[in-house]
Formats: C-alpha cells, sequence, structure tokens
C-alpha cells in the first residue's frame, strides 16, 4: 500500500468494515516507539450526533409523528 501525493491511504475494506470506520468518522495517529497507531478518536457523543445530520431531510414518508407512533403501536 502507498501514500498517494497528497498524504492519502486507502483503508481496505474489511479492516473499515471490522472496525466501523465510516465516512466522516474522526480518527487519531498515536505514535507508539517506531510504530504508529490509527484509532477512532475519542469524541464522546459526536456519532448520534453527526448521524441525525446526515439523515435529516432524507425520509420520505409522509407521515406525521403521530401517524407513525399509531401505526407501530397497532393503533388504527
Amino acid at each position: 500500500m502507498r501514500i498517494t501525493s497528497k498524504g492519502q491511504v486507502t483503508i481496505p475494506a474489511e479492516i473499515r468494515e471490522r472496525f466501523g470506520f465510516v465516512p466522516e468518522t474522526q480518527v487519531e495517529f498515536l505514535v507508539k516507539g517506531k510504530d504508529v497507531v490509527l484509532r477512532k478518536a475519542k469524541a464522546p457523543g459526536r456519532r448520534g450526533s453527526d448521524l441525525v445530520r446526515r439523515l435529516r431531510g432524507t425520509a420520505t414518508v409522509k407521515m406525521t409523528t403521530d401517524e407513525i407512533l399509531a401505526l407501530t403501536r397497532g393503533e388504527k
């Protein structure tokens, strides 16, 4: 694997899937002796808000919240 002229490298799909590196995941590099370790950055409470921000406005069902709740509760 090579680093591009822009300093980028592709993380193999099997590693991204195994460790949950999805788009917008914050990462950090740790230096341990002569090794460099890539890991998810510790940013408590960020992942949920990032997911909500990305999903906001993407719903395709034109139902009110009350209609959706009634449907999930089996109400008519």
